[in-house]
């Protein structure tokens, strides 16, 4: 069991996992309005958003890859998602991840170690705009966003939504690759909404090729206080 405090975070070949799929895990929102919308009705009757994603990590020609959803063609996120009022951060992320990548039959899913919290985001108001610090003059802030590094065990099996595609992403692709082509958190996802609608238009095509945004293309540097230990399997 890997400790609290270790700074060494063994990484696997991606050849050691199995993937395979469920049925789709459709968006609750067909619009980032929507979903603003949708987080401003849930603050009013629950209060300040709460939500945990993991760091799922393997490796690829000796480099760490960080395993990604994709919806569409052009959208990337962690897996995870908000918590319950109440609910324990911890197996709050396993909730989300099962759900996520979880196969349907118990035995299968797999055993979610979870590890050190690496990076905390806060959204100020009811915008797609997310900071790693809170602002002073906010007093309360809509959403509270927390990152989690999750230690892999050698072969796990993961389902994955047939609506959705699952990616492993070099550090090196994600490092300085913050906003693409000057796209903001709203642009961004409203590409992803212009993919999930099938629109083609040689603006998407033009925009595609990056799309990871603020809170992705910073793991590259919340991980550098790590050391990576590849493990190769025969």
């Amino acid at each position: 069991m890997v400790g609290a405090g270790s700074a060494v975070v063994n990484t696997y070949p991606l050849s050691s996992y199995t993937f395979g799929t469920k049925e789709p895990k459709m968006e609750k929102d067909t619009s980032v309005a929507d979903r603003l919308a949708r987080m401003k009705v849930n603050y009013m009757k629950e209060g300040m958003r709460t939500s945990v994603e993991a760091i799922l990590l393997v490796q690829e020609h000796n480099h760490p890859h960080i395993l990604l959803l994709q919806i569409g063609n052009t959208f990337c996120k962690l897996p995870g998602g908000r918590l319950k009022p109440g609910e324990n951060e911890i197996e709050g992320l396993k909730r989300k991840l099962t759900s996520k990548l979880g196969a349907n039959s118990p035995a299968l899913v797999p055993d979610w170690q979870i590890g050190e919290c690496v990076a905390t985001w806060w959204r100020p108001n009811f915008e797609t705009i997310m900071y790693p610090y809170c602002p002073p003059h906010i007093t309360k802030p809509k959403e509270c966003k927390k990152l989690y590094l999750v230690h892999l065990s050698e072969r796990e099996y993961f389902a994955v939504p047939k609506n959705l595609k699952l990616l492993a992403v070099p550090l090196f692709e994600l490092y300085d690759n913050v906003q693409g082509n000057g796209l903001t958190n709203s642009e961004t996802e409203d590409l992803a909404l212009m993919s999930c609608m099938h629109v083609k238009s040689d603006v998407l095509a033009w925009m595609m090729h990056r799309r990871y945004g603020p809170v992705i293309s910073t793991i590259p540097q919340q991980l550098s206080r790590f050391q990576f230990n590849m493990i190769t399997t025969a």
